[in-house]
């Protein structure tokens, strides 16, 4: 399907076969590629932060990891399904798998350093082809800390980059050293290997396949999310009617 536009933003509707398909293609390829994702705390940050803009822009996929943004593309006639709802709790299994089956070398950046060298360590003896490496995100992204950081990721040279810094400290770091860092494909992975390493508790999945994941983030993890689901949704609300005008302009366009 072709990239679409929802909410003033642009998506594209992909499941978990076809970004392996086109992670796998970019490693083959020699190519660098930024797999980006987008849910309702992106979409407000994106409405917010410029740099978040250029970043999104910068992008060659954007996939859906939210079902409520799933189910709104339905309800304005996108053609929509529920695989097209990718959680990296959904999709890190078959990813870390084929970069096994490949021995590919994957570098983790974001995180507290325990958290991150726990995750690495769990992937390294689950998936034992694979060369791991990882480095802490509480580094000046500004200064010599970070060529220091970009230093150590260009003599791994890694296939696969995952950035855990939370947003938009991943995106900005993205968008500044993407040309720099030597590497194919670069993930914005968010609190993926928090859930890897064991830190934080990962809801079941059936929830997120019915839309309610947010529900057992929110009762477990209160303090930190509920800004982002409390709150935050109802700065998209002018977004939502801006897409209900289009569509029923759309449709006395047809008559």
């Amino acid at each position: 399907m072709k990239r679409i536009a929802l909410l003033g933003i642009e998506i594209d509707p992909v499941t978990i076969d076809g970004l392996n398909r086109f992670t796998h293609d970019a490693v083959r390829g020699g190519r660098q590629v930024v797999i980006a994702n987008h849910n309702l705390h992106s979409v407000y940050i994106y409405h917010h932060d410029a740099r978040m803009r250029s970043f999104y822009e910068m992008a060659d996929m954007i996939h859906f990891d939210g079902m409520s943004l799933v189910l709104w593309g339905k309800v304005m006639g996108t053609g929509m399904r529920r695989d097209h709802r990718v959680s990296y709790l959904d999709w890190i299994s078959s990813l870390l798998a084929m970069a096994d089956r490949e021995s590919w070398r994957i570098f983790i950046l974001g995180g507290r350093e325990e958290i991150t060298a726990e995750a690495a360590a769990r992937i390294a003896a689950a998936y034992p082809r694979l060369r791991v490496n990882h480095h802490h995100g509480h580094f000046d992204m500004a200064g010599a800390e970070n060529d220091r950081v970009l230093e150590l990721i260009n003599r791994d040279r890694p296939q696969l980059l995952f950035l855990g810094m939370g947003m938009p400290r991943q995106e900005e770091w993205i968008l500044s050293n993407r040309h720099a860092v030597e590497c194919n494909v670069i993930f914005q992975a968010g609190a993926c290997f928090d859930y890897v390493a064991g830190a934080v508790y990962a809801p079941p999945r059936w929830a997120g396949r019915i839309g309610l994941e947010w529900l057992f983030r929110l009762c477990t993890s209160p303090r930190r999310v509920y800004k982002r689901y409390l709150w935050e949704p109802w700065f998209i609300l002018p977004h939502c009617i801006d897409d209900l005008k289009r569509k029923a302009g759309e449709r006395r366009g047809k008559h």
